[in-house]
């Protein structure tokens, strides 16, 4: 066991007692969907929503394939990065240990996983947030049984918590004529639908010890590649944009309301669909040269959903906004994650991890569609 292992140890089983120099180490779980997922759908064995393949993860760690629907680092890996906490494993990686999650926290978040249980179906294994949250609670019960009730409240208490979850609800729930949600509801109720929902959620996270919880709002998800291969245009789909300011707006209520009913607790709400929309309407103000298709794709052959062993990469990842058909680039990641670290408050300045290195000549070819 390492010094620092120890030292949190310590500092949980005499929680209570002032010992100069030892200090409880803040971790943070994260519960989300593909936009956070570090690992868990590789895990699950019939899920279609995976990022085992090439070049998924090429500029993150050994280049390898790690789960994240990118190419390097999500958003909460940066701000994880910036505040000085450590990068939450993935909940379901075999090698987690109750140790493990004293040092570092856990990350639940699942691609195609959504505020209700009924989203991203077809996609046959994910896990909801409800789903999440029962993992959650087992994972509060081990520690536990570890270092004791009192102690555990404190490591809980002291925690941050990280809910970023909605747009699978959208785009691969409502908006689909699959899904019985889509006649069931109009726009405005179905907010309020995921409103009713996401409030109990959080009310259950709260009893289960969350007291320093965020909220991350949604991005001009009309504006993603797939959104906009599929529109007849080409262009945005203003809709589709209309409903994620809509959440963002119900859930900043939501979250101001409950802030100021629920004793003990620090629920923030932070978005970044502002500077995220402007980044597409005007990528060179920003550094990027490409904002509407992804760097990682099949050529002409659109939409290719997922970036494939047979795809073709642009030369410069760092300049496309787009990773693949859904998912943000690490450079659109950095931006987004900068913009939420302004709106929660956060101090440490920008992320102490490496951002990617320029793609070598000899890594891919440019894409066809490149501007």
């Amino acid at each position: 066991m390492n010094l620092n292992v120890t030292l949190t140890l310590l500092c949980l089983i005499l929680v209570g007692i002032a010992i100069e120099g030892v200090h409880c180490k803040v971790v943070q779980f994260i519960f989300g969907d593909s936009l956070s997922d570090v690992g868990n759908n590789k895990y699950l064995s019939r899920s279609l929503a995976t990022a085992n393949l090439p070049f998924y993860g090429i500029d993150f760690g050994n280049g390898l394939p790690n789960g994240r629907f990118t190419n390097g680092r999500t958003v909460a890996d940066i701000i994880g990065d910036s505040t000085g906490l450590p990068r939450p494993p993935a909940f379901l990686d075999p090698s987690l240990t109750e140790d493990m999650i004293l040092e570092n926290g856990v990350n639940y978040a699942s691609g195609g996983g959504g505020i209700l249980n009924e989203t991203g179906g077809y996609f046959i294994q994910r896990l909801s947030l409800w789903k999440q949250i029962e993992l959650f609670q087992g994972t509060k019960e081990l520690i536990t049984n570890k270092l004791g009730k009192q102690a555990t409240d404190k490591f809980f208490n002291d925690a941050n918590f990280v809910v970023a979850l909605g747009s699978n609800d959208f785009i691969n729930n409502y908006l689909m004529p699959v899904y019985s949600d889509s006649w069931k509801y109009n726009d405005q109720t179905f907010v309020q639908y995921l409103m009713e929902t996401l409030q109990k959620q959080l009310l259950m996270l709260h009893s289960l010890g969350a007291r320093k919880l965020m909220v991350f709002g949604l991005g001009p998800m009309g504006c993603i590649p797939l959104q906009r291969v599929l529109s007849t245009s080409g262009q945005c789909q203003e809709r589709t944009n209309k409903l994620a300011l809509s959440f963002n707006k119900a859930a900043s209520q939501l979250l101001s309301n409950m802030q100021s009913r629920i004793p003990n607790a620090n629920f923030k709400f932070g978005d970044a669909y502002d500077v995220v929309d402007d980044v597409i309407q005007n990528p060179n103000k920003y550094g990027f040269n490409n904002s509407n298709s992804p760097c990682c794709s099949l050529g002409r052959i659109r939409p290719a959903l997922t970036c494939l062993p047979a795809s073709t990469l642009c030369s410069d990842r760092s300049k496309y906004v787009f990773w693949d058909e859904y998912h943000p680039s690490d450079s659109a990641n950095q931006l987004i994650a900068n913009e939420l670290i302004k709106k929660f408050g956060f101090l440490g300045g920008s992320s102490n991890s490496p951002a990617p290195a320029p793609a070598p000549e000899s890594a891919s070819a440019p894409s066809p569609d490149e501007e």
